[in-house]
């Protein structure tokens, strides 16, 4: 095999650039720093359950400890080391949570392994909406009294799941939801996969984080936003309302059974660092935000959210460390800004939309990166203005249907409709019809359409729209998304 087909030697050159990432995982490949050094090579560390080194699957010794004094940092009555990422933590918890053929209220823009919990439990899902952040197009927080309203109206749901905060860095009023659900006598979950650095940073400029809210599961992504090895996560679960047995039980059944020492060792090694450092880290962290957004400030064409939007369409706090740069009042769309931004000054963002693109700033950005962005975005501002042409043909399209302007039909469960007999269609003569496959932009990975749902015209737009303008649309069989997969109704 050539190098150039060579993951690892792919892998290293990459690293030599001077490609930039404005992305996940969170250490930004700065394993010289301080939250590294006590790192070592990862094969002379890479083990199984040796004697001495505990079972993951049935913690009594150093893992137990570990994760138990993780609890006492968080003030968890339990915390959960997840080496499967987010996505385990979250199919643990609907699973521990709703019975199987029950009922789960979640907000339609959860992540799709909260779909895949739904199939796999041959659950039945309430969709609570978010609101719309207007100006920039982005989905807002969840509103309390829609809660109020749901919970009212759906006796047989039992578990609530919510996103916050979400992949644009809008919390929700956590504290309120968990008050209403509680209410209910049912436990809340939310997945707060972005928010891993909110339990250190409270205090010091960003939310405070949803297990200190009132909320009974709480995942986290410490790969995302904190210096830890992608793929390491953690879930925190507080007594009252979840049934901890079972909830255990589920864990173990969807975390590997053979769990990384490297990942387990990366997991520690960062909420130690944090434990520690945290504070004055954040800190420093969000001073440096602070003045990079100022330099920001006279952008003319494109636009950064701020907390502007605080107090507006369910937006109860903003994460600063999630840069979002509208590009509605310039002449380019999300995908070519982003596309810019990669090939003009390789820098590497974390997802582009329609009209936005979003970067994630964490601790470990150096200051020569923040530099590069800014001048880069001031750049590129400078000869931003619209042009005569609708750039990218669906721009103004997608921006129209998306963020749930539709919302989709459901006709019947995600588990019914991929378990049915289907058939095979052209897209654009699917009107109408229940898909049996989901359909999402990835990143984030929120459905467009999920099985189940009626395929209105106006969302098959916003799909071949996403397709016209580059944008990564996934879910389907066909990669080339010509064709979708529907539920051969007239069979059943």
């Amino acid at each position: 095999m050539s190098d150039n087909r060579n993951l690892l030697e792919r892998l290293k050159g990459y690293g030599r650039s001077d490609f930039y990432p404005f992305h996940m995982p969170g250490h930004k490949r700065q394993w010289e720093e301080s939250f590294c050094e006590k790192f070592t090579n990862p094969f002379s560390v890479d083990i199984t359950e040796i004697d001495g080194f505990d079972n993951l699957h049935h913690p009594q010794g150093i893992l137990k400890e570990s994760m138990d004094w993780a609890a006492d940092v968080y003030k968890s009555d339990r915390t959960y080391y997840l080496v499967n990422g987010s996505s385990c933590g979250i199919l643990s918890a609907i699973s521990g949570t709703v019975s199987r053929g029950g009922t789960i209220l979640m907000s339609r823009n959860c992540h799709k392994s909260a779909f895949h919990g739904v199939f796999l439990n041959n659950l039945r899902a309430e969709y609570i909406y978010p609101q719309l952040i207007e100006e920039f197009g982005l989905q807002g927080g969840i509103l309390p009294e829609d809660m109020e309203w749901m919970l009212k109206n759906h006796p047989d749901v039992e578990a609530v799941l919510v996103v916050s905060p979400t992949y644009d860095g809008i919390v929700s009023d956590v504290s309120k939801l968990a008050d209403i659900v509680h209410k209910y006598g049912l436990p809340l979950i939310v997945d707060e996969a972005h928010g891993a650095h909110f339990s250190f940073g409270k205090g010091q400029g960003f939310p405070v984080s949803a297990i200190e809210l009132g909320a009974d599961v709480v995942i986290q992504s410490l790969h995302k936003t904190l210096p830890s090895l992608t793929q390491t996560a953690v879930m925190h679960v507080k007594d009252g309302y979840v049934d901890m047995d079972r909830l255990d039980r589920y864990v173990h059944m969807y975390q590997t059974s053979s769990p990384s020492y490297v990942l387990l060792a990366s997991i520690d090694n960062c909420i130690r660092y944090m434990d520690e450092n945290g504070s004055k880290c954040m800190n420093e962290f969000y001073e440096r935000i602070i003045e990079l957004r100022a330099g920001l400030k006279d952008l003319t064409c494109l636009k950064i959210l701020d907390e502007q939007v605080k107090g507006q369409s369910g937006a109860y706090e903003v994460d600063l460390s999630k840069l979002i740069i509208s590009t509605r009042e310039s002449k380019y769309s999300g995908a070519e800004l982003d596309h810019l931004l990669r090939e003009d000054y390789h820098l590497e963002m974390e997802m582009c939309g329609t009209d936005y693109v979003t970067a994630i700033l964490t601790m470990a950005d150096t200051g020569e990166g923040f530099k590069r962005l800014s001048q880069a975005l001031l750049e590129i501002d400078s000869t931003a203005g619209k042009g005569s042409e609708i750039s990218s043909g669906g721009k103004y399209l997608a921006a129209e249907y998306d963020n749930f302007k539709v919302r989709p039909e459901c006709r019947t469960t995600i588990g019914k409709s991929m378990d049915s007999r289907r058939r095979k269609v052209f897209l654009n003569e699917a009107t109408d019809l229940v898909s049996a496959e989901f359909v999402y932009i990835y990143p984030p990975g929120i459905p467009i359409i999920a099985p189940g749902e009626v395929l209105k015209k106006e969302l098959i737009e916003l799909i071949a729209a996403y397709k016209d303008m580059k944008l990564p649309v996934q879910g389907l069989e066909d990669e080339k998304i010509e064709h979708i997969y529907v539920m051969d109704e007239l069979a059943e």
